[in-house]
């Protein structure tokens, strides 16, 4: 829902930070591989019940899942290796802080409270899993009520609210989103199943759709190529003394 709301304002934002961040020779999976660093710090911190430093940590570790987008684009540099890297360590991220969650709730309520977080990753792969299965049949599944933009903001209050001694809150706002990720699963069910009865996926229709998308890619490989050499040679003339 606020992937798709704000996902034009965002980009629009940080395609500053994306230059900026093009003359410091990083590229975009090296943001992705520290975001993975800072969460699995997060999970630490949290699981030690070190809350607050925690919630600092999980905002830090969303901000290279922010700009990594757009640092591919000022470099010309978006890949299908690119975009499947993100998306696993995504899903490695949210299992760590989950599991950090986990940790905190068996140490300080009870062992059978951590089995929330678990359910909460559970349901929230079933989410990744039916856009990416739509999409191998070329329908879609994007939105729903809690995606994993809103899932980051939920558990960030959790942590600040339970950091400032409020009681049970991280319980409750894991309940919370429980419920709306089992909604938005079932909202992305009921899309798709009706994409389906509307215009039956056959292997066909299938094969042909893929081949399109190959296709396509292919042309914005060939200009993503081009665009590459054209920035490598801007990079090399402005690395050059005057």
């Amino acid at each position: 829902m606020l992937d798709g709301a704000f996902r034009g304002p965002v980009d629009r934002a940080v395609r500053p930070i994306g230059r900026a961040l093009r003359r410091t020779g990083l590229s975009p999976d090296h943001l992705t591989f520290v975001g993975l660093a800072v969460a699995a710090a997060s999970a630490v911190a949290v699981a030690s019940g070190r809350l607050v430093l925690g919630l600092v940590l999980v905002i830090a570790a969303a901000l290279p899942d922010l700009f990594d987008g757009a640092l591919a684009k000022a470099t010309q540099t978006s890949s299908q290796r690119g975009a499947f890297l993100d998306s696993t360590l995504d899903r490695v991220t949210d299992a760590l802080l989950l599991g950090g969650i986990a940790w905190y709730l068996a140490d300080y309520y009870s062992g059978r409270m951590a089995l929330l977080p678990f359910a909460v990753s559970s349901v929230a792969s079933v989410i990744s899993y039916q856009r990416a299965k739509a999409e191998s049949l070329g329908l879609e599944a994007k939105g729903g009520l809690m995606e994993r933009a809103e899932r980051i903001v939920a558990l960030c209050l959790g942590l600040l609210l339970e950091a400032i001694g409020v009681d049970s809150a991280l319980i409750w706002i894991l309940w919370a989103m429980l419920a709306l990720i089992t909604i938005t699963a079932l909202q992305r069910f009921v899309k798709v199943w009706n994409q389906a009865e509307v215009a039956p996926a056959t292997r066909e229709r299938i094969d042909l759709r893929r081949e399109r998308r190959i296709e396509r890619r292919t042309v914005r490989a060939d200009r993503v190529a081009r665009s590459r050499t054209v920035v490598q040679r801007r990079m090399r003339n402005e690395r050059r003394p005057r």
